[in-house]
Protein backbone atom coordinates (compact mmCIF):
# COMPACT_ATOMS: atom_id res chain seq x y z
CA UNK A 1 0.00 0.00 0.00
CA UNK A 2 2.74 2.46 0.58
CA UNK A 3 4.69 1.81 -2.37
CA UNK A 4 1.32 2.32 -4.29
CA UNK A 5 1.02 5.86 -2.34
CA UNK A 6 4.82 6.69 -3.07
CA UNK A 7 4.33 6.36 -6.78
CA UNK A 8 1.20 8.07 -7.16
CA UNK A 9 2.99 10.93 -5.05
CA UNK A 10 5.97 11.04 -7.47
CA UNK A 11 3.60 10.84 -10.75
CA UNK A 12 1.94 14.01 -9.36
CA UNK A 13 5.04 15.68 -8.69
CA UNK A 14 6.60 14.83 -12.38
CA UNK A 15 2.91 15.79 -13.92
CA UNK A 16 2.76 18.96 -11.31
CA UNK A 17 6.15 20.18 -13.54
CA UNK A 18 4.88 19.52 -17.02
CA UNK A 19 1.73 21.54 -16.04
CA UNK A 20 3.87 24.15 -14.24
CA UNK A 21 5.63 24.39 -17.85
CA UNK A 22 2.79 24.12 -19.71
CA UNK A 23 1.21 26.99 -17.65
CA UNK A 24 4.36 28.99 -17.74
CA UNK A 25 4.14 28.81 -21.70
CA UNK A 26 0.66 28.97 -22.28
CA UNK A 27 0.71 25.71 -24.07
CA UNK A 28 -1.89 22.75 -23.36
CA UNK A 29 -1.47 19.22 -23.35
CA UNK A 30 -2.36 19.27 -27.49
CA UNK A 31 0.10 22.09 -28.46
CA UNK A 32 2.65 20.28 -31.15
CA UNK A 33 6.15 20.81 -31.22
CA UNK A 34 6.46 23.66 -34.14
CA UNK A 35 3.67 25.59 -32.14
CA UNK A 36 5.46 25.06 -28.64
CA UNK A 37 8.85 26.08 -30.83
CA UNK A 38 7.00 29.10 -31.91
CA UNK A 39 5.46 30.10 -28.70
CA UNK A 40 9.09 29.88 -26.96
CA UNK A 41 11.01 31.99 -29.32
CA UNK A 42 8.39 34.60 -29.53
CA UNK A 43 8.02 34.73 -25.38
CA UNK A 44 11.99 34.85 -25.61
CA UNK A 45 12.01 37.68 -28.38
CA UNK A 46 9.58 39.14 -25.44
CA UNK A 47 11.46 38.46 -22.23
CA UNK A 48 15.23 38.81 -23.72
CA UNK A 49 17.42 40.62 -20.95
CA UNK A 50 18.73 43.05 -23.57
CA UNK A 51 15.76 44.75 -23.80
CA UNK A 52 15.53 45.78 -20.33
CA UNK A 53 18.52 48.03 -20.00
CA UNK A 54 16.83 50.62 -18.08
CA UNK A 55 16.37 48.99 -14.90
CA UNK A 56 19.30 46.55 -13.46
CA UNK A 57 15.67 45.07 -11.48
CA UNK A 58 13.86 44.48 -14.72
CA UNK A 59 16.59 43.11 -16.45
CA UNK A 60 17.12 40.70 -13.60
CA UNK A 61 13.86 39.75 -13.69
CA UNK A 62 14.01 39.16 -17.36
CA UNK A 63 17.30 37.25 -17.08
CA UNK A 64 14.81 34.62 -14.57
CA UNK A 65 12.35 34.94 -16.85
CA UNK A 66 13.96 33.70 -20.01
CA UNK A 67 15.53 30.74 -17.89
CA UNK A 68 12.36 29.33 -16.72
CA UNK A 69 11.49 29.92 -20.73
CA UNK A 70 14.40 27.66 -21.75
CA UNK A 71 14.43 25.07 -18.76
CA UNK A 72 10.76 24.66 -19.78
CA UNK A 73 10.70 24.42 -23.88
CA UNK A 74 13.72 22.14 -23.10
CA UNK A 75 11.95 19.58 -20.89
CA UNK A 76 8.63 19.97 -23.02
CA UNK A 77 10.11 19.82 -26.38
CA UNK A 78 12.61 16.56 -24.93
CA UNK A 79 9.11 14.04 -24.12
CA UNK A 80 7.17 15.85 -26.92
CA UNK A 81 5.75 12.69 -28.37
CA UNK A 82 7.33 13.75 -31.99
CA UNK A 83 10.47 13.82 -29.98
CA UNK A 84 10.26 10.26 -28.74
CA UNK A 85 9.33 8.82 -32.14
CA UNK A 86 11.70 10.22 -33.89
CA UNK A 87 14.36 9.53 -31.71
CA UNK A 88 12.58 5.91 -31.38
CA UNK A 89 15.24 3.71 -33.46
CA UNK A 90 18.68 5.18 -32.05
CA UNK A 91 17.13 4.36 -28.20
CA UNK A 92 16.28 1.16 -29.49
CA UNK A 93 19.12 0.61 -30.46
CA UNK A 94 21.14 2.00 -27.63
CA UNK A 95 18.92 -0.27 -25.24
CA UNK A 96 19.46 -3.48 -26.92
CA UNK A 97 23.24 -3.07 -28.40
CA UNK A 98 25.17 -0.67 -25.59
CA UNK A 99 25.55 -1.82 -21.99
CA UNK A 100 25.08 0.51 -19.00
CA UNK A 101 28.54 2.18 -18.32
CA UNK A 102 26.91 3.92 -15.02
CA UNK A 103 23.42 5.51 -12.97
CA UNK A 104 22.26 7.82 -10.18
CA UNK A 105 19.18 8.66 -8.56
CA UNK A 106 17.79 11.87 -7.88
CA UNK A 107 14.62 12.56 -5.96
CA UNK A 108 12.31 10.25 -8.71
CA UNK A 109 14.25 10.24 -11.66
CA UNK A 110 16.82 7.63 -12.44
CA UNK A 111 19.85 8.44 -15.17
CA UNK A 112 21.13 5.69 -17.01
CA UNK A 113 24.97 6.44 -19.24
CA UNK A 114 25.03 3.79 -21.97
CA UNK A 115 28.59 2.32 -23.23
CA UNK A 116 27.93 4.81 -26.63
CA UNK A 117 28.08 7.94 -23.98
CA UNK A 118 24.48 8.33 -24.15
CA UNK A 119 22.54 9.02 -21.36
CA UNK A 120 18.68 8.82 -20.98
CA UNK A 121 16.73 10.53 -17.38
CA UNK A 122 13.99 8.40 -16.75
CA UNK A 123 10.67 10.01 -14.60
CA UNK A 124 8.88 8.79 -11.64
CA UNK A 125 11.37 5.65 -11.09
CA UNK A 126 10.20 4.56 -7.13
CA UNK A 127 13.04 4.40 -4.58
CA UNK A 128 12.19 0.67 -4.16
CA UNK A 129 12.74 0.41 -7.57
CA UNK A 130 16.09 2.08 -8.08
CA UNK A 131 17.53 0.21 -4.86
CA UNK A 132 16.52 -3.30 -6.62
CA UNK A 133 18.62 -2.43 -9.18
CA UNK A 134 21.21 -1.60 -6.94
CA UNK A 135 21.26 -4.98 -5.53
CA UNK A 136 20.82 -6.64 -8.93
CA UNK A 137 23.33 -8.62 -10.46
CA UNK A 138 22.89 -7.76 -14.16
CA UNK A 139 21.61 -4.15 -14.23
CA UNK A 140 21.20 -4.36 -18.36
CA UNK A 141 18.62 -7.58 -17.99
CA UNK A 142 16.96 -5.57 -14.83
CA UNK A 143 16.28 -2.26 -16.89
CA UNK A 144 15.11 -4.14 -20.06
CA UNK A 145 12.58 -5.93 -17.74
CA UNK A 146 11.47 -3.06 -15.72
CA UNK A 147 13.01 0.39 -16.75
CA UNK A 148 13.16 1.14 -20.14
CA UNK A 149 9.48 0.56 -21.72
CA UNK A 150 7.82 1.38 -18.00
CA UNK A 151 9.01 5.09 -17.43
CA UNK A 152 8.48 7.98 -19.49
CA UNK A 153 12.31 8.85 -20.78
CA UNK A 154 14.06 11.91 -22.17
CA UNK A 155 17.62 11.92 -23.66
CA UNK A 156 19.76 13.86 -21.50
CA UNK A 157 23.06 13.90 -23.66
CA UNK A 158 25.76 12.50 -26.28
CA UNK A 159 29.32 12.83 -25.98
CA UNK A 160 30.45 14.61 -29.34
CA UNK A 161 32.31 12.04 -31.49
CA UNK A 162 35.31 13.30 -32.97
Amino acid sequence: MLGWRLKRVTFAYFMSKITDYRKLLGVSKTTELQELKTIYRNLMKEWHPDKFQESDEKKHEAEEKSKQFIEAYNFLASVAPETIAKALPEYTETISASTIQDFSYTKTTLTLTFQDSSSYEYFDVPKALYIKLINSDSPGRFCRRHIYHEFVYRKVSRAVEV
